[in-house]
């Protein structure tokens, strides 16, 4: 059972052009089509759920924006995507002791 703290992310293409969304430090890049939500997961890499930090300290994400991409920095010791459903987007495995259904 994992012990650590999970943290998600809502990314939505509300333009009307598909949506760079990578996902660092891994330098994972994916399409999201316009309408299209995903959701990138983390898990924190410490027992007691607390998170890194990019920028500040403590926090599970840092997005960076621009005109047709999105960077998210997940600050936790691995990721995976999935739809608003909890379908996997990706079905790369990076090792992730954490995922699994309710992940």
């Amino acid at each position: 059972m994992f012990a650590g703290g999970t943290a998600r992310l809502l990314v939505r293409n509300d333009g009307e052009a598909p949506l760079e969304l990578t996902v660092e430090p891994w330098a994972d890049t994916y399409q999201i089509l316009p309408g299209q939500t995903c959701v990138v997961v983390t898990h924190s890499p410490t027992g007691d759920g607390s998170w890194s930090g990019t920028l500040r300290g403590d926090e599970p994400f840092q997005v960076d924006h621009r005109r047709d991409s999105v960077t998210v920095w997940a600050n936790g010791n691995c990721f995976h995507l999935s739809d608003l459903a909890g379908n996997a987007i990706d079905a790369v495995d990076w090792q992730c002791s954490a995922q699994g259904p309710d992940s």
